[in-house]
């Protein structure tokens, strides 16, 4: 991706969150080779959830949406906490988990949030593969939850 990559999310008006703790026995990233995981990122604010219910129902799905893009750049944070974001040469996979009311069907346009995000960031290289799944309950009544692999340059350590 390069060195641009603050110049970018500043662009944006955005900044790195701080990484949260994690909410249980895990890490927030783990580096593998080329390749870093990042955990389920739920939407919070200073260590609390933004918001908390169903999509569909207490949370709308637009606000899901700006949710689900704030769960993306949590998951840069928790990413670039163990491998450079300059050194992200590509996103591979984005799931997404939507807490879903009764009837509620558009889990993907929630999603959205986040793949856009990872787009805006990263031009082509944001371009991924994605699942997208509608969900009862999320941990802590989280309305959505985001986790996603990049690829990233340098050696392939394990």
């Amino acid at each position: 991706m390069g060195t641009d990559i603050r110049e970018r999310l500043a662009g944006l008006g955005l900044r790195l969150p701080e990484v949260s703790a994690p909410k249980g026995a895990y890490v927030p990233a783990v580096r593998s080779g080329s390749h870093v995981f990042i955990a389920g990122q739920i939407p919070l604010t200073g260590g609390e959830l933004t918001a908390t219910g169903r999509v569909g129902a207490e949370v709308s799905p637009e606000r899901a949406k700006e949710l689900s893009r704030q769960c993306a750049l949590a998951a840069l944070a928790a990413a670039d906490s163990v491998a450079p974001l300059e050194s992200v040469v590509g996103v591979v996979k984005v799931v997404g988990y939507v807490s879903s009311a009764p009837g509620f069907v558009r889990q993907a346009a929630v999603v959205d949030g986040a793949s856009e995000l990872l787009l805006d960031v990263f031009g082509e290289a944001g371009r991924h593969a994605r699942s997208v799944v509608g969900m009862d309950i999320l941990p802590l009544d989280a309305p959505v939850e985001i986790e996603i692999v990049l690829q990233i340059a340098g050696d392939d350590r394990p």
